[in-house]
């Protein structure tokens, strides 16, 4: 079991890790269709979140926000609240707007759910409009954090009360699941999972479901609001399904209260990389479908395996460093060790149950300056791209993962869920082993820069013929 370690005695943030819950929300609600996320806050808080967005994804980012001064932060946010759903109720027509606090108005405190409250009963012409409100002050959490308040806010919200209970009038339906995803997940990810779950002849209603709104696809026209994800008859059927999945420590929350509210039972999942945890995911479809694994995934698996036997050469004794989110750290880390490597330091945004089950001595929560000293030495630095330039300084290749991803193209489509996706990342991670060969790597011996030792063996047998 990990030691946990905070900073008590570290006064900055130097080179922070944490990207803001109010900009993990914002990421949530984008998975929903026909959403306006709506920050409450000053411009530029907005504006920080919307760059970062719009780096990593490459796609136009539908955000707006309240626009506070400073006289309405001293008096108070609401007309600007009701002046801002209005204007976006009129101009982009969403179905769903959803609500973030920022740091500026959680400190000044406001009766957001009172305040709603008041402004429906002054506009009648907001019948066909949720609202979801999620509280997500920037001094709380992470994105992490921030995209588990906006599900739950989602769910409380927006899923009918009782549908699944023995007294309600909606009969479940019983090929259909529920898939909570974790803001760790990826639309290519979200894309193959669903692939999965069809697979045995069930239909997933997954939410948020990035890989419908930011999937990287061309329009055939403008609309101001997000274009795919979850629909709102999605979310209102959510009731009806036989059981739900949940992926991320931090989808607990919501999966708790859609159970609380539907009667529909959950299992979570901390992840979806490596081997026992997909064959844990195949073994419960199998059993909610009546259906054996198909063909397919059996091919898949296989492959995983054999993968795992080829990579495990060329990971066994590696050093290697990671900064993440914590339900990321945990996944990749457990697939790392499990491949041989030794995770030297972990370093993570916020406190979580899931790290002491990181596979390292320690797991400190701070920043990238934690990380960077802590790294000198290792093979291998994996953390977002924030950390390019101490990869740089300390002449350690970095594996990106996380968010944002700025510096490199495709990162909403990179997948390492499933068989297949944790098959391409151990032949991406151990591709940079092999680009950068270290004959101090413990635990294995040298490697030769000229040709690897099967190829010696491949070239004496064929000379021996």
């Amino acid at each position: 079991m990990a030691e946990i370690i905070a900073h008590p005695r570290k006064a900055v943030a130097i080179n922070p890790l944490k990207t803001s819950a109010p900009l993990g929300a914002a990421l949530a609600f984008l998975g929903l269709d026909a959403c306006q996320p709506l920050f409450h806050g000053s411009q530029g808080c907005t504006a920080f979140a919307l760059v970062l967005m719009v780096r990593h994804f490459r796609e136009a980012i539908p955000l707006q926000t309240t626009a506070m001064t400073e006289i309405s932060t001293i008096l108070g946010g609401a007309d600007h609240i009701e002046q801002a759903i209005s204007n976006i109720h009129q101009r982009a027509r969403p179905r769903i707007i959803g609500l973030c606090t920022t740091g500026l108005t959680e400190t000044r405190g406001e009766d957001m759910i009172g305040d709603l409250k008041l402004m429906r009963a002054r506009h009648p012409e907001w019948h066909d409009l949720s609202v979801v409100f999620a509280p997500t002050p920037d001094y709380t959490g992470g994105l992490q954090e921030g995209w588990a308040t906006a599900v739950t806010a989602m769910v409380n919200t927006l899923v009918p009360d009782g549908e699944a209970t023995p007294a309600g009038c909606a009969p479940a339906v019983r090929d259909q699941i529920n898939l909570l995803a974790g803001s760790h997940l990826t639309p290519g990810d979200l894309e193959v999972l669903r692939e999965i779950v069809e697979s045995f002849g069930l239909t997933p209603i997954i939410l948020p479901d990035l890989s419908g709104s930011l999937d990287g696809h061309v329009p055939d026209r403008y609309i101001p609001h997000t274009l795919g994800g979850t629909r709102l008859e999605e979310i209102r059927a959510m009731g009806r399904s036989v059981h739900t999945l949940a992926v991320g420590e931090h989808m607990r929350g919501a999966a708790d209260a859609l159970t609380q509210r539907t009667g529909v039972p959950f299992t979570l999942f901390d992840h979806l990389v490596g081997l026992a945890a997909n064959d844990r995911l195949v073994a419960l479809l199998s059993d909610l479908s009546g259906r054996p694994a198909p063909p397919s995934l059996r091919r898949r698996r296989s492959q995983l395996v054999d993968a795992m036997l080829d990579g495990h050469f060329h990971f066994a004794g590696r050093q290697v460093a990671i900064a993440a989110e914590p339900d990321l750290l945990l996944a990749l880390s457990a697939l790392l060790a499990g491949l041989g490597c030794t995770i030297r330091t972990a370093v993570t945004s916020a406190a979580s149950p899931v790290l002491a089950h990181v596979p390292a001595g320690r797991v400190t929560i701070g920043d990238l300056d934690d990380l960077e000293t802590g790294a000198r030495g290792c093979d291998l630095l994996v953390t977002h791209a924030q950390g390019a330039e101490i990869a740089k300084r300390l002449g350690i290749p970095l594996f990106r993962a996380g968010f944002p991803l700025f510096d490199r193209l495709g990162a909403a489509h990179r997948v390492t869920v499933g068989y297949r996706g944790s098959r391409d990342l151990i032949f991406e991670i151990g591709n940079i082993f092999l680009d950068h060969r270290s004959e101090h790597a413990p635990g294995h011996p040298p490697l030769h820069h000229e040709e690897d030792d099967d190829d010696r063996t491949i070239g004496s047998q064929a000379a021996a013929g």
